[in-house]
């Protein structure tokens, strides 16, 4: 029997020297946003956004490096170490992380679906999400 696709599971990932761990509940059917706006496109950062309520950082706060750049609405987190971002507090989902599915430990327990975000035309892309 397949499994149900509004099961809730737990992702782990983090940074690539494990400095910055965390965990999640999320939805077996993960909607993801590919995105192609100037830092995602050269970072290859796929969007999987998770209610702040069910997303916990395990370890690595103090080791995250903050960066902010054209409206600095967005909250964008680096290791200090790796310099890779897991996670971060975009500007189109105030309410949620938005988590880098490239940096999730296994994905084998999701059903991945992308739609694209056209983030080079950001304001047309946010209004066709509500």
């Amino acid at each position: 029997m397949a499994p149900d696709s509004s099961e809730r599971v737990r992702i782990r990932g983090g940074c690539h020297c494990r400095s910055v761990r965390f965990e999640a509940e999320v939805e077996r059917e993960a909607r993801i946003l590919d995105c192609n706006c100037s830092i995602c496109s050269m970072t290859g950062f796929r969007h999987l956004m998770v209610p702040h309520g069910d997303f916990r950082l395990l370890s690595g706060e103090d080791a995250l490096v903050r960066y902010r750049f054209g409206t600095g609405t967005a909250e964008h987190l680096f290791c200090g170490t790796c310099g890779v971002k897991s996670f971060y507090q975009p500007r189109s989902h105030p309410d949620a992380w938005s988590v880098n599915l490239n940096t999730l430990d296994d994905i084998e327990a999701l059903t991945i679906i992308a739609q694209p975000f056209d983030g080079r035309d950001w304001e047309r892309a946010q209004a066709a999400l509500d």
